[in-house]
């Protein structure tokens, strides 16, 4: 227990001013000279935004599980009690909530595969935001700032862990090299909402570490549990209830399956055994990935797709290009 950052569960054989994305949204990062994808698989002078082609994020970003792994950001990033209270207090995300994780993906899709100057202009936007937000602690009734470094850290720390979990142990074939290189990659994306690169974990390891001193701070408390009873069944239509208690509680229950141990301990709720929650990962990723490609990326907001035009048809993002390039993406070369 405690290392939630690296490796999958054990199994033999891997109107209103917003308040901060809980979810798959803001990260920081900072767009160096030296880009992790800059110059490959793109059309002459094309720009290849923050991450490009030849690196790990780009063709992690276009996989369909990491929905999945947005959700169980949004489990993790819970149990902070500031973290929590800053979005409760600042949204009314029960109202919103299908906006809000639309606007998320929108960020990330931005961020992954726009132009740099798309990139930092999201970035802008999501900093003017969060400086003019505050919270009251649950705990102490301190007003505190959103955009305090501490909180902007845990945000993009639990989903970075979140989604290099649910793809890793979905299936998606990164060796350790690459891992540590997708945990640094994303301090690009880290600047981007006023972190500090320097100040984030660089690797798989910095990553476990962060985890292990912050776990004493975390707690499932009445914010946490809200938002626990909101993504087992958020509000729909009459109409779609059925459908939702068909699709997304099992969705939903295996993105809270996948936290670690300590995770639901805190949330005082069981979840099947790591080995079942590790077959239904598989699977789905199995099923999710089955649908072509080049339909689910004509979903909005389209940014993979626009991201191809721009670069070139080499540019596509794929786990199998991971397995087969393991050693050009894992040369050196960091953000």
């Amino acid at each position: 227990m405690g290392n939630t950052a690296t490796a999958p569960e054990p199994e033999p054989g891997p109107g209103r001013a917003r308040g901060p994305e809980p979810g798959p949204g803001p990260g920081p990062g900072p767009a160096s000279a030296s880009r992790p994808g800059s110059g490959s698989g793109s059309g002459s002078g094309a720009d290849p935004g923050l991450y490009g082609p030849a690196s790990v994020t780009w063709h992690c970003h276009g996989d369909p599980m990491m929905w999945i792994a947005g959700v169980r950001a949004l489990y993790l990033q819970a149990l902070h009690p500031r973290a929590v209270r800053g979005v409760v207090e600042n949204s009314d995300f029960r109202r919103d909530a299908w906006g809000r994780l639309l606007r998320t993906a929108d960020f990330v899709g931005t961020l992954t595969y726009g132009t740099s100057e798309a990139a930092e202009r999201a970035g802008g936007r999501v900093r003017a935001i969060h400086r003019t937000l505050s919270a009251t602690d649950p705990d102490t009734g301190e007003r505190f700032p959103v955009d305090d470094p501490e909180l902007l850290l845990w945000i993009h720390c639990a989903q970075i862990d979140s989604f290099l979990h649910v793809l890793r142990r979905s299936g998606v074939r990164l060796t350790a090299a690459q891992a540590d290189r997708y945990v640094d990659e994303n301090r690009v994306n880290a600047r981007l909402v006023g972190l500090d690169p320097a100040g984030v974990p660089a690797d798989t390891a910095g990553l476990a570490a962060y985890f292990e001193r912050i776990r004493p701070e975390l707690a499932a408390g009445p914010d946490a549990h809200s938002v626990d009873d909101f993504l087992r069944g958020p509000p729909v239509p009459a109409l779609l209830v059925p459908g939702r208690n068909l699709l997304w509680r099992p969705l939903a229950g295996l993105a809270y399956g996948s936290l670690p141990g300590w995770a639901h301990q805190l949330y005082g709720r069981p979840a099947p055994p790591p080995r079942s929650i590790t077959r239904r990962l598989r699977l789905t990723g199995s099923v999710l990935r089955s649908i072509p490609a080049g339909l689910r990326w004509k979903l909005p907001p389209g940014h993979i797709l626009k991201a191809m035009r721009r670069m070139g048809p080499g540019s596509r993002p794929s786990p199998y290009t991971l397995r087969t390039s393991a050693a050009i993406l894992d040369r050196p070369g960091r953000a």
